[in-house]
């Protein structure tokens, strides 16, 4: 058996090594705080959505609906980085969403677009579920919002996977 010569382990390992830096590079929660817009921009890209606050301004990066991580970036009126949070997270869902309370553009603002939106017959209203890993396991969360724009309803479930069975009901 032959084995490579050092130089090209050298420039695959080179190779390798600056595909995990500039990986780490386009992830959200690596961003420090004070980072100027401009800057986290460059690091990210465009964000997939700009929502106002009180207080500043937030950038949305979510990758629904394939992905199961909404990661919202707050900014001070000055335009640099507060806090970073991935919001996809079971305690998160269940501690901040309000029913009766939140509307359908503090969804939006918290979890942006939802990875599908469906009706179904017991709910008079629009379901918008999204992705997101529970302890490594695929769910997702359902978010029932009555045709006044207001939060209702909170449902969790495993995400279905290709092995699963058709439900035959």
């Amino acid at each position: 058996m032959r084995t490579l010569p050092s130089r090209v382990l050298r420039v695959l390992w080179l190779g390798l090594v600056a595909a995990l830096l500039a990986g780490c590079a386009g992830m959200p929660e690596r961003v420090e705080p004070g980072t100027p817009r401009a800057e986290i921009e460059k690091r990210l890209g465009a964000p997939s959505a700009v929502y106002p606050l009180t207080d500043g301004l937030r950038l949305q990066y979510s990758r629904q609906p394939a992905g199961q991580q909404v990661y919202n970036l707050d900014l001070d009126a000055g335009g640099r980085l507060r806090r970073v949070e991935q919001v996809m997270d079971i305690h998160w869902l269940q501690q901040n969403i309000a029913l009766d309370r939140w509307t359908r553009d503090d969804v939006l603002r918290n979890l942006g677009r939802p990875a599908l939106i469906e009706r179904v017959a017991s709910f008079r209203g629009d379901v918008w579920t999204y992705r997101f890993l529970e302890a490594n396991s695929p769910r997702q969360v359902h978010v029932h919002i009555d045709p006044e724009g207001v939060v209702r309803r909170l449902m969790f479930t495993d995400e279905p996977t290709p092995e699963d069975p058709p439900d035959r009901s």
